[in-house]
């Protein structure tokens, strides 16, 4: 692990090991410490191995992370050889964050689902050009709260607001380079952390969605997410290495015999829901948003490739999330 604080940086190795899990317990880890994992292990595609410690990877259950993810040559792992410039110069950085917030007075509407009106909305494209909010929060979490829009949502007699992507995402490669960024969502790069650019001040991203959240339960309004649990942002083997491929690709992914993936999302490659570390890696996440951020469901993204092969053994694998996602109610 590779940590900064105040100007001050230190590589430090996790001290132990229970099975296939190397952990460590880092005391003074408070809040605002940036971090980065370096994993070291076997070279060897054919078998699905990428590891290469030249590059600095995200915590795949971090709560922030700082930075944007560029299109660099210094962030690519390697295809067929490992790539050994070191990445973490351009890397986005791992974030310890303050979880602690006052729920006191919260709770979930419980709408029946037979009077379950759904309201689909992207937070920046609802809330940027509407003269009834302050300037400053448009496009923001903070305008999902405020009095203008609840009022909006009441009288279109909704129970529940669906939420297009909040989780971090990344603009794909081929966008940066044609000057463009990716304005939907639906490239996962940090799953159980905010994205700061629906935020009006970044550094609160977590709690101003939050403060939104209360605000619609107080009205009565369910909060949804749209959550994309199928690909990430790594991409296909030409993409970064700044997460779960140098971390454990072969676990991680879907992978085909000669070291490829299996691109059954469309997005160049697929998170393999069979495999129980990832299950478990899942319902952590789908726990992180429901116990610190009191959403009340969520409309999963790309669900029919989530267990992976087409067969019966399959729908096996499926009941593994399925049981996870039934955890996650308050």
């Amino acid at each position: 692990m590779r940590i900064r604080r105040a100007g001050q940086r230190a590589t430090l190795r996790s001290p132990a090991r229970s099975g296939d899990i190397w952990h460590g317990w880092l005391a003074a880890a408070g809040p605002g410490l940036r971090y980065g994992y370096r994993v070291h292990g076997p070279w060897d595609p054919a078998q699905g191995h990428r590891f290469n410690p030249a590059k600095l990877l995200i915590d795949p259950s971090a709560h922030r992370v700082e930075g944007d993810l560029p299109d660099d040559e210094r962030l690519h792992g390697g295809m067929w050889q490992p790539d050994r410039r070191d990445s973490a110069a351009v890397a986005p950085k791992s974030q310890v964050v303050d979880l602690r917030y006052d729920w006191r007075g919260d709770k979930p509407p419980r709408t029946p689902w037979g009077e379950t009106v759904i309201y689909e909305a992207h937070v920046k494209g609802l809330t940027l050009l509407n003269p009834q909010l302050p300037e400053a929060i448009r496009g923001t979490y903070k305008a999902l709260g405020h009095p203008a829009m609840i009022a909006y949502f009441k009288s279109l007699g909704i129970s529940a607001l669906e939420l297009l992507p909040v989780a971090q995402f990344a603009s794909e490669p081929r966008l940066q380079r044609m000057g463009l960024s990716n304005y939907w969502g639906y490239n996962p790069l940090a799953w159980f952390a905010l994205d700061p650019r629906y935020a009006s001040d970044p550094d609160r991203a977590l709690d101003e969605f939050r403060d939104a959240v209360k605000a619609l339960h107080a009205a009565g309004i369910e909060v949804i997410l749209d959550i994309v649990l199928n690909h990430s942002a790594e991409i296909d083997l030409e993409g970064p290495t700044v997460s779960l491929r140098g971390i454990d690709n072969r676990s991680y992914y879907w992978v085909r015999e000669d070291g490829d993936y299996h691109n059954w999302t469309g997005c160049g490659n697929t998170l393999n829901l069979s495999h129980p570390g990832v299950v478990e890696w899942a319902r952590q996440c789908l726990r992180f948003w429901v116990d610190e951020c009191h959403v009340d469901g969520f409309r999963f993204d790309l669900a029919s490739v989530m267990g992976g092969r087409r067969n019966s053994a399959r729908m096996r694998r499926c009941s593994r999330l399925s049981a996870a996602t039934a955890c996650c109610r308050r």
